[in-house]
């Protein structure tokens, strides 16, 4: 097995699959997290071939445009390691990772067993994406997508959601924050995770700044 080959066929892959995905979930989402993925593992003892199929092959259908499906992503991973004849031992760990790594587990303490290395210097990768100047943006383009209201003061954060509240939550793009955004900094597994976001986070804590000060017509 080539293993440069192989991530040369999975970006081919994902690029594909993703042509048409919504903005915030596209290639380019693939790619950042690609990309933090590897300065992470820079500074970790991890096997940067995992790693790096993990995070190209995350978001390859994310349940949110699947009807909450979340047996396809891992379904569809699972089918292109086997056609590029990647060890079943290493499928399973990337598969593991693309299966438990989600933001909406942590809400189920059944999905909270599985912890490498690996899993956590890809998981950092994708939080990152969601915070600072694209996680603002991402942020709203879904809730664009999903046509959201910006902003509603009658209806507050849910900060003691279910899972399945958070998966079928309409609330206003705003409480997104609360409820997910500023609560990753402190979920960062690794130290190089930890210092990037604690600059993100402070940028969004200044927009959200910003966001009020307009709302209330004060600058």
């Amino acid at each position: 097995m080539n293993k440069e080959k192989v991530i040369t066929n999975c970006i081919s892959f994902v690029k594909k699959e993703l042509q048409n995905a919504e903005g915030g979930h596209d290639w380019f989402h693939i790619e950042r997290v690609f990309k933090n993925t590897i300065l992470i593992a820079k500074a970790e003892k991890v096997d940067v071939f995992v790693v790096s199929l993990a995070a190209l092959l995350h978001d390859i259908a994310d349940p949110k445009f699947n009807n909450g499906d979340e047996k396809i992503g891992p379904k569809k991973a699972t089918q292109f390691l086997i056609d590029e004849n990647v060890p079943k031992k290493i499928s399973k760990h990337v598969i593991n990772i693309i299966k438990y790594m989600s933001f909406k587990n942590s809400f189920d303490k059944n999905l909270q067993n599985f912890k490498t290395k690996e899993f956590e210097v890809v998981q950092d990768a994708d939080r990152l994406d969601a915070i600072g100047a694209i996680g603002i943006a991402r942020c709203f383009n879904y809730g664009g997508f999903k046509n959201r209201p910006l902003y509603n003061p009658e209806i507050i954060p849910n900060l003691t959601m279910t899972k399945e509240e958070y998966k079928n939550s309409t609330a206003p793009t705003i409480n997104h924050f609360y409820e997910k955004l500023l609560l990753l900094k402190d979920k960062m597994n690794t130290e190089t995770g930890k210092q990037i976001a604690t600059d993100r986070h402070l940028f969004m804590e200044k927009y959200l700044e910003q966001f009020y000060n307009e709302l209330n017509g004060i600058k």
